[in-house]
């Protein structure tokens, strides 16, 4: 989806949603930007995270596995 957005519903708890608010107010800037910035250096984050990284080879390998087991039923 290059160039376009996706529209997700993020559902915080009401403390939560006031200090994203706040953050958004003071800054001038609009709640769905901060929220944007936040989520990308999570994102950002998890990438040099070696325990995540961990984490993502285990569920590669469980895909795979699944995967050749639907490709095992469909050649019976």
């Amino acid at each position: 989806m290059p160039g376009g957005t996706k529209n997700i519903l993020l559902r915080l708890d009401p403390e939560l949603a006031e200090r994203l608010q706040t953050v958004a107010e003071v800054e001038g800037r609009s709640v769905s930007d901060v929220a944007r910035e936040a989520i990308a250096a999570l994102v950002e984050q998890r990438r040099s995270d070696k325990h995540f990284a961990g984490l993502l080879e285990e569920n590669i390998a469980r895909h795979e596995r699944v995967l050749r087991f639907l490709r095992e039923d469909d050649e019976s």
